[in-house]
Order: C-alpha cells, then structure tokens, then sequence
C-alpha cells in the first residue's frame, strides 16, 4: 500500500472516530495553494481544522510529534484561505486539533495549538 492510500485510509479512520465523538464532517481533504487541511468539522460550537498524522511503530517517533511549527503555521494559513473562500465571519471560533495514530491506538489532541498570524 502506498503512502496516499495509507493516509487516505487514516483519514477516513479519523473522520469516523471523530464523528463517533460528536464532531461534525464538513469537509476532508481541502486543498490549496496555502497547504491541505485533512479534515474540517464542527465540534462545540467551533470551527475545527484537524492534522492527521499515522505512524505503524514508535521507529519515527510518535505520530503527534510529527505536526512541528512549520506544519502548524501552514495549517493557519490554509484556515485563514478556507475562512476567507467560505466568506465566514472574522469572530468565528476556531480550533486546531490533531489525530494521532500509533498502531491501532488513536490520540485525538483537542485544541492543539494556538493560530499561527501570518509572519510577512
């Protein structure tokens, strides 16, 4: 299997457990020349942008650790385009949270990091 099968394979994974937990699926796989955002939902009354990331064992590291600051701040940038395409609002709550998977286990990281502003 290859890594795009893999991960879109994972993302489904994530998507249902996710959905499983109370969290609306608006959309997966939103693409831009910003970046990709793997899954955007509504979950307690916010706009969540979710990184999922798989690793099958510990040799890489975890896979939370995976999500360093510059994938962070891609994210951001990728969410500040898909806010600005889907005209909504600027006090929009939002959140950024982050799927772990290890093996069969999932880590669901709520709030994982602030919004990165743009740096010009």
């Amino acid at each position: 299997m290859n890594k795009r099968t893999t991960g879109t394979k994972r993302e489904k994974q994530a998507a249902e457990y996710l959905t499983s937990q109370g969290m609306r699926i608006l959309e997966t796989n939103f693409r831009s020349r910003q970046g990709e955002i793997d899954l955007i939902g509504f979950h307690e009354g916010s706009l969540v942008f979710v990184e999922v990331k798989y690793r099958s064992t510990a040799g890489k590291g975890h896979a939370l650790e995976a999500v360093d600051f510059r994938k962070q701040a891609r994210i951001c940038r990728t969410a500040d385009y898909y806010r600005y395409l889907r005209r909504l609002p600027e006090d929009t709550n939002v959140r950024y949270d982050v799927v772990g998977m290890q093996g069969n286990d999932i880590f669901w990281i709520r709030n994982a990091f602030p919004h990165i502003y743009r740096q010009n």
